[in-house]
């Protein structure tokens, strides 16, 4: 939710925030007859995208006079790009119309893109992939991820993919005599030790509310395992239960102890990426598109040699592993299903087996496609981070992944007042069960 500057950033994590009547829409508009896009064979390869995502269109473009050059010359790449905040609509008028592109970022809702699926409008990629000999060019646990998010099917393919956890400051740790925490007690602890001596423990951002919403989620994994909000989104167990608030608590707690530092409801995406890179803050939940932002050195004035990474530590008890990280496929980008030809096939085939080593060398943005040509890490972190992908066995989802648009909407805004302490734990949950159960 992967790459090239904060913005980027947000146009990753803040999805899912399409407005339920959205989905009407497109039902209307597109029947579920499974008519899906006309059938002519393209002129282009049409790329359709986000304005504030820049990582994808530069890749694809380097390749397109590069490794995909052939390709290209075949069906010419040709970029169109959207505010993030009109894609949805942008992309139901053209279902409407049967007129969607080649290639396309998905919704902001994995429920659009899955409605775009069934009736007819996207292809089915593992197939294609198979097909056309390339499926293995894509990493398990991305495709794990995917299928997670979209009931099972692969809708989409892994320009980006993220693994979450904490970003630390180690020049800030060993001042303090502080070592890499593996419990929550320990991280606590750790934070308080901090905020006594006068140093901000976190970085996050109030104003977008998914950067808190993350660490309630993680730790909802952390304590009561993997399925945890799979449970919720099936009716096994409601946010209000007990041991859900009781993860709403923890992070509440750590908004009226401070550790948060002053104003965290109003703190923006950049803001919070700033602090933690110019040494105000001693730690930032964040996912792997950071690695960006940590490779810059006009933004990380910390130095990327002073940033290491933890993952979200474990619960005393809990049923979770520390082990199994928070991911997302950031910008998903779909193909249309009847424009998907031998000429499109050719392009997918060179993508899947280019994209993943070009966006890594030249963004240092790590994908969900294998990379299959050498490339140095741009520090030690993002060797790390890398390393850490490769090895992952069991990924897991964020807070609203499996939510309806509304209760996200609903969730993302009332987060900063559950940091702040302007809202209680108890009503937080309850009011985004109320979102959910209203579905």
């Amino acid at each position: 939710m992967n790459t090239d500057s904060p913005a980027a950033g947000k146009v990753r994590l803040v999805g899912m925030t399409a407005g339920a009547a959205a989905l009407a829409v497109l039902v209307s508009a597109c029947g579920g007859t499974g008519s899906g896009s006309t059938s002519s064979s393209p002129k282009n390869f049409n790329y359709l995208s986000v304005t504030e995502n820049t990582t994808v269109k530069t890749t694809l473009t380097s390749l397109s006079t590069g490794a995909c050059k052939t390709a290209d010359e075949a069906l010419p790449l040709k970029v169109e790009t959207v505010p993030q905040a009109s894609l949805d609509q942008k992309l139901q008028l053209l279902a409407g119309q049967s007129a969607l592109p080649v290639q396309f970022a998905a919704g902001n809702a994995p429920a659009l893109t899955q409605k775009l699926y069934k009736s007819g409008q996207v292809a089915d990629l593992e197939a294609k992939l198979k097909s056309l000999g390339v499926y293995d060019q894509l990493e398990p646990a991305a495709v794990s991820t995917i299928k997670a998010l979209y009931g099972g099917k692969l809708e989409v393919l892994p320009y980006e993919y993220n693994i979450e956890g904490i970003f630390y400051n180690k020049k800030i740790f060993t001042a303090n005599g502080l070592s890499v925490p593996t419990t929550w007690d320990e991280l606590v602890s750790d934070a308080a030790k901090l905020e006594s001596k006068g140093v901000q423990p976190f970085s996050a951002s109030g104003q977008q509310g998914w950067p808190i919403t993350r660490l309630l989620s993680t730790y909802l994994y952390r304590s009561l395992g993997p399925d945890a909000l799979k449970d919720v989104a099936d009716g096994k167990a409601k946010l209000t239960d007990p041991q859900y608030v009781k993860a709403a608590q923890e992070i509440a707690a750590l908004g009226k102890k401070g550790y948060f530092g002053k104003g965290v409801g109003s703190i923006d995406y950049d803001t919070a990426m700033n602090q933690f890179l110019s040494g105000k803050a001693a730690m930032f939940y964040m996912g792997s598109w950071a690695l960006a932002n940590i490779a810059d050195p006009k933004q990380d004035t910390v130095g990327a040699e002073n940033v290491g990474f933890m993952p979200f530590p474990a619960v005393s008890g809990g049923k979770g592993s520390i082990d199994q990280y928070p991911s997302n496929v950031g910008l998903g980008i779909t193909l249309g299903a009847k424009s998907f030809d031998k000429k499109t096939g050719d392009w997918v085939s060179c993508i899947t087996k280019n994209y993943g080593s070009t966006a890594l060398k030249d963004h240092g943005s790590i994908s969900g496609f294998k990379t299959n040509t050498e490339v140095k890490d741009a520090n030690e972190v993002t060797g790390q981070v890398r390393k850490t992908i490769s090895s992952s066995k069991q990924n897991v989802l964020w807070f609203e992944a499996l939510f309806s648009t509304k209760a996200t909407t609903v969730s993302q805004t009332n987060a900063a007042g559950l940091a702040s302490g302007s809202m209680s734990a108890e009503k937080f949950m309850q009011t985004v069960q109320d979102a959910l159960s209203a579905q």
